[in-house]
């Protein structure tokens, strides 16, 4: 059976967020509510969201509205049919009872619900009924969210469950995990108990919330958040009632019992309408002193607030080993928090899924950890953890592997799918090469460079990884959630704040090398990037031969925000693509002008549907809905250009100061209007530089290496000036831009 026709249920946050996906994938959709205003009001969120549910705002056309009343005819032509409305059983056994007195024979019935039983929700189904529904748990925002848990019971036609989830890897782009019907499901299982044991032990060991949510971050792993920052951002009332249905599903013999207790302090929270960001506050609140804003954090002995202190534990990377053997208090929170989630985890298997894969990849996709609890197993050593750990008896799982000491017990990734993916192929490689800034995975006939930096951030052992990979045909492709935020400015500012700009230089030297190497290598070199692809990591993008993209990228040139330009590669390409149109076969102007705008304002966007207009992607360019489809499609790129051959050196010609006057005059605009202010207009002024080809004229052919120069000596001119170091300071500890 396809799936060509759905209608869903409810227009709420995850109704809404469904119906948009379903949109992305090109699939009509029907969305009914109450009232047909109801959905028509949910159809313009769409439109509007921040960040866009939507790849392309004109597929807001693919979705119609209705009401459950006048309208409820389209389930009749419905292949799916979802319900998404509110967590109230006998609204929804309602629903039930009229899409399957009105649904066509076969057609699938799902709900999103996030901790109702399948046995409870289709209690009054029949058994013919019973085998086309399941759980369809979409995680929020669904746009952007990986995992899609399709949950089955013993009533379900295996077939179809199976038909759906493929649909959904396929065609939604979903990390689709089939599992049992257990409360919580896979990831809110797993992931809600480690939230509530971070939570928990540092309540008994006295640490800060600033303190817990230093380890409980990054160095895990686990998104900076942290456990406090993420109960804040998800709604401490909200967190206590999906407590409350973990304590009424599970037995008492359950572990999660003892972590879900109420809080006194979280309950005093709740009742003062400190309820997390949306509402006074919650662990963490801003205090405002007149115009000042001040962040604080909550004592948790206390209850009272003071301002919030930075926790620096020296590491900055993910090192399990490491944090777990410190010898403070922070190696003991480590160990007790990622020792007690591992038995908890190991002891749902096989009740949950017999795959304990699947819950590593439910942590992966549903909460953006870098590393589920049995790769953290892994990675700690088994005889590592066994020498640590305390009682696990009763554990099947631990027990058996307790007897075995099997190191290499894990096995092969991601079971869950059938597409070869770079998690699946990374242990089959011929041999690992690299540093700490990016991995090389060698294989038989081509290779892989993974960056493992912060956020991927871009520095010398980066570049020296490209540079070295490319004796094959390089894929560039990562698995944590950005392809690159672009060059690591604390590393170029510790050289700043030492006056030794030779060195930045030097590194910004190496970085254009290193790019225009890629270009023109012997070998194919594909970038796969998803999430954050900017400035210098859309740089490496753009000088990679092919392109295989994620739809959900973040892409762009942004340096001007810290006031910067770019300058490993990223004026000169943007230039040649824009002069490779009609319009600047005519006009010697239009190309350096639409650059200028588009980096000036330092415009991203956020698919590749968006970034073909602005030329950051080419028509050529692979978009592929499903991320786990990136190797893939770029081992087919390579096996497709076979003959490969490097382009020809792009030339340029431009009009130099002609095009320069042009761009004064909008830059005098913008600062009479206010728009941008002193160091606005200098930072400005050295792109225009650089885009204009400096001190040339349009009759004279610049090389690539001629506009290099122009951008390393435009970048170190700003380098060097105080109100850039300020912009990028105040970046880097704020996260916000400075306008100075």
């Amino acid at each position: 059976m396809k799936i060509k026709n759905v209608v869903v249920i409810g227009s709420g946050t995850m109704g809404s967020g469904i119906a948009a996906h379903l949109c992305n994938a090109n699939i009509p959709v029907t969305l009914l509510d109450l009232k047909t205003e109801i959905s028509e009001k949910a159809r313009d969120r769409i439109h509007k969201s921040r960040p866009p549910l939507l790849i392309d705002k004109s597929k807001i056309n693919n979705i119609k509205v209705g009401n459950i009343n006048d309208n409820f005819d389209v389930v009749k032509n419905a292949d799916w049919v979802v319900e998404a409305v509110v967590e109230r059983i006998d609204i929804k056994h309602q629903i039930y009872e009229k899409i399957f007195k009105a649904r066509k024979d076969g057609a699938i019935v799902s709900s999103n619900t996030s901790s109702i039983p399948i046995k409870v929700l289709s209690e009054h189904l029949t058994d013919e009924e019973k085998k086309d529904f399941c759980i369809t748990h979409f995680f929020n925002p669904v746009r952007y969210m990986g995992l899609l848990e399709i949950v089955k019971n013993e009533n379900n036609d295996l077939k179809k469950i199976n038909q759906l989830k493929e649909f959904c890897e396929i065609e939604l782009g979903k990390g689709a995990i089939v599992c049992n019907d257990t409360p919580g499901f896979l990831g809110n299982r797993v992931g809600v108990y480690a939230m509530q044991i971070a939570m928990t032990e540092a309540f008994r060991m006295k640490l800060s919330v600033e303190e817990a949510d230093a380890i409980f971050g990054r160095p895990m792993g686990i998104p900076k958040t942290g456990v406090f920052g993420l109960y804040d951002l998800i709604g401490i009332d909200l967190m206590a009632d999906v407590l409350k249905s973990f304590i009424k599903e599970l037995p008492e013999s359950d572990e999660f019992h003892k972590v879900a207790k109420e809080i006194p302090l979280v309950k005093k929270l709740i009742d003062t309408g400190y309820t997390g960001r949306k509402g006074k506050g919650g662990f963490y609140r801003i205090n405002k002193t007149g115009a000042i804003k001040v962040m604080e954090a909550i004592n948790l002995e206390s209850g009272e607030y003071s301002v919030s202190k930075k926790i620096d534990i020296k590491s900055d990377k993910v090192d399990l080993k490491g944090l777990i053997n410190r010898k403070d208090k922070y190696g003991e929170y480590a160990w007790s928090v990622i020792s007690k989630i591992i038995k908890y985890a190991s002891s749902l298997v096989p009740g949950i899924t017999k795959e304990f894969n699947d819950i590593d990849e439910a942590m992966r996709l549903g909460f953006n950890w870098a590393k589920g609890p049995f790769e953290m197993l892994e990675e700690i050593g088994v005889k590592n953890f066994f020498d640590k750990v305390d009682n696990f008896k009763g554990n099947i799982f631990l027990e058996n592997l307790d007897k075995s000491k099997n190191e290499d017990f894990y096995g092969e990734r991601q079971k869950y799918t059938n597409i070869e993916t770079l998690g699946k192929i990374k242990k089959t490689a011929s041999s690992l090469d690299g540093n700490e800034s990016a991995k090389i995975y060698r294989f038989s006939d081509y290779n892989i460079v993974e960056f493992t930096t912060k956020a991927n951030a871009l520095d010398y052992n980066s570049m020296d990884a490209l540079k070295k990979a490319t004796d094959k045909p390089l894929i560039i492709i990562n698995e944590s959630m950005q392809f690159s935020a672009g060059v690591n400015l604390t590393y170029t500012m510790n050289f700043a704040d030492k006056k030794d700009f030779q060195s930045i230089e030097k590194f910004i030297k190496y970085f254009q090398d290193t790019c225009k190497h890629l270009k023109y290598s012997k070998y194919p070199v594909i970038s796969a990037p998803s999430g954050l692809t900017l400035g210098g990591g859309f740089e490496v993008m753009v000088h990679s031969n092919f392109v295989a993209s994620h739809t959900n990228i973040v892409v762009g040139l942004v340096e001007t925000i810290v006031g910067l330009i770019p300058a490993g590669g990223g004026c000169k390409e943007m230039l040649a693509r824009w002069l490779d149109t009609e319009e600047a076969k005519k006009d010697p102007n239009f190309a350096p002008l639409k650059v200028f705008d588009i980096i000036g304002y330092g415009k991203t966007a956020t698919s590749p549907v968006e970034a073909e207009p602005m030329k950051y992607l080419r028509p050529s360019d692979k978009k592929i809905m499903n991320r786990n489809s990136l190797l893939e499609v770029s081992k087919k790129i390579i096996n497709e250009n076979k003959n490969f051959k490097a382009p020809e050196e792009s030339r340029f010609n431009l009009p130099g100061k002609a095009v320069r006057e042009e761009m004064n005059k909008i830059l005098e605009k913008l600062y009479n209007d206010k728009i941008i202010l002193d160091h606005g207009v200098e930072v400005a002024k050295e792109l225009a530089y650089v885009l204009s080809g400096g001190e040339t004229t349009i009759d004279k052919t610049l090389s690539e290496d001629d506009l290099f120069k122009l951008e390393i000596d435009a970048f170190m001119r700003l380098i060097e000036t105080q109100k850039t170091q300020d912009r990028i300071k105040h970046t880097l500890s704020t996260g916000k831009p400075l306008i100075n």
